[in-house]
């Protein structure tokens, strides 16, 4: 990474040696949280308490937004949790002046296996969710990828996955939202109940009202995942098998790539089975022991007399398996954390929290994230894909990219397909890490970038900074029904900013 002046001895130590704190403090406590997390989560959803106490912590939400409608409004509304619990790397300025409203909504509320749904409150984590729905034969349709995600990021952001290209995006899943709005009241939404509240809630980021619940659609699962590898050398001949294997009338359950340089990559798909098959071996990649899954990927490249590209993993860990490493990110943080003395030591403990990871970043290392560090998705039309990657080779070349293809309807909202049919598969580009292109800068870099996918008729994922300007913001994305509906409900403007004026990189350090 680019230098960047600590301020202090001790900012100087935890930029230098910031693995010795991850490593010493921050996993550790990072185990300890999860076995009380785990231990809480168990016993509350065992003995059904989560749906009693639901109902009292609604009306909590009600009382603090009712107090703020009664004073004198001077200030607008957000949740108190504090950035450096979320997953994304950057914190929101706008926390300081805000009223912070409490919300300890952290549970499972119901399993619903006639209508195949469950419904969560907005904190609930991917890890939570698939941990409580494995026992009984059943998974998320889209299940987004780190273990730390909550229902409520991925509602009022957005999560995409490697059965994305079946069911769609996270939103697209969801069948009901709960919520409390600027004025008190608690309203339920649904495509046939308050419709045009229902698809306007996603990519809102908290600026209708504070969800207090989702109901979201599960699927029978099975034991295993039988994933198939399919390296190439050449872009096109991976961009085309990427396609083929999107678009086909039958396609597999899980579909993804990922490219190690820009033109070197493994496509692999996957399907749900109960069984291991003779056709491949058995790898769990979720012990503690494995190695990072993004370098086992990469060796399928360069082997040779493979007699077989399949490998068969427990369904809870394919799920996961970016998780352990944060995709690659967390060879930035810890550098020998993939080698196998330390796995075998200390990969039990790991990942360390991200919110423990921010909570004891210096200034410097913000700094330094900011000036030669990219965490950006990007999603364009399928179609778009070899160019997108030359784009982002020139202007970042980051490796690897996770590419997730992703099927996009045509619902009410801020995204719209353009060419009016139905659905359009569109793929996920996911860049994380340090820059390595000549001349790269980010504001510069990054724009450029924004003005590539715009022009493509493609969409930001917004946990990210973006730079853009409110006009480009608003023409990346449709905000007919999202204006409307902040019109229509009451103090709405009052309690809320535009969502422009939550996610753009001024309202970020």
């Amino acid at each position: 990474m680019t230098a960047v002046q600590p301020e202090s001895l001790v900012e100087y130590l935890v930029i230098e040696y910031r693995w010795l704190l991850a490593v010493t403090v921050l996993m550790p406590l990072s185990f300890l949280w999860k076995i009380w997390s785990f231990a809480r989560n168990y016993v509350v959803f065992k003995l059904n308490t989560a749906p009693r106490a639901h109902e009292k912590k609604v009306k909590d939400v009600q009382r603090q937004v009712k107090t703020w409608l009664t004073g004198d409004r001077s200030t607008r509304l957000c949740t108190a949790r504090p950035s450096w619990q979320t997953m994304s790397f950057r914190r929101g300025l706008y926390k300081k002046t805000f009223t912070n409203i409490h919300i300890d909504l952290v549970d499972i509320l119901e399993v619903d296996t006639e209508n195949m749904t469950v419904r969560c409150e907005p904190l609930v984590t991917m890890g939570q969710v698939s941990k409580t729905l494995e026992p009984l034969g059943l998974a998320l349709a889209v299940v987004p990828e780190l273990d730390q995600l909550t229902v409520g990021g991925l509602v009022m952001g957005t999560g995409v996955e490697t059965s994305s290209h079946v069911h769609g995006l996270f939103q697209h899943i969801c069948v009901q939202y709960e919520l409390v709005l600027a004025d008190g009241s608690v309203v339920t939404c649904s495509k046939d109940q308050n419709a045009d509240l229902f698809y306007a809630v996603p990519w809102s980021y908290g600026t209708l009202g504070f969800l207090t619940s989702a109901t979201i659609k599960v699927v029978p699962a099975k034991k295993y995942v039988r994933l198939e590898y399919h390296p190439f050398h050449n872009l096109s001949d991976l961009a085309n098998k990427f396609r083929q294997e999107s678009l086909k009338d039958r396609p597999n359950q899980f579909t993804e790539a990922l490219l190690y340089d820009k033109d070197s990559g493994v496509v692999m798909t996957g399907d749900m089975v109960d069984e291991i098959g003779s056709d491949g071996q058995f790898n769990p990649i979720g012990k503690w022991y494995s190695e990072w899954f993004f370098t086992q990927v990469e060796k399928f490249l360069t082997r040779k007399n493979q007699k077989s590209n399949v490998e068969y993993i427990p369904l809870r860990d394919y799920y996961h398996r970016h998780t352990r490493s944060f995709f690659w990110e967390l060879r930035d943080i810890i550098p020998f954390g993939n080698h196998l003395l330390f796995r075998l030591l200390f990969g039990w403990l790991m990942p360390p929290e991200v919110s423990l990871l921010k909570l004891t970043q210096p200034k410097s290392v913000t700094k330094l994230y900011n000036k030669a560090h990219v965490i950006q998705d990007m999603l364009v039309p399928i179609q778009s894909l070899e160019s997108a990657v030359q784009v982002f080779h020139k202007e970042f070349e980051v490796y690897p990219i996770w590419l997730c293809p992703l099927k996009l309807f045509n619902n009410p909202g801020q995204l719209k397909i353009r060419s009016g049919r139905e659905w359009e598969m569109f793929v996920d580009i996911g860049v994380y890490g340090v820059p390595k292109a000549d001349g790269f800068e980010t504001v510069s870099s990054t724009r450029r970038i924004e003005k590539f996918v715009t022009q493509h008729n493609g969409y930001q994922m917004l946990y990210a900074d973006t730079y853009t300007t409110r006009d480009e913001f608003r023409d990346m994305f449709d905000h007919t029904l999202y204006d409307k509906i902040r019109d229509t409900l009451p103090y709405c403007k009052d309690a809320f900013p535009e969502i422009y004026g939550k996610v753009n990189r001024d309202v970020r350090k």
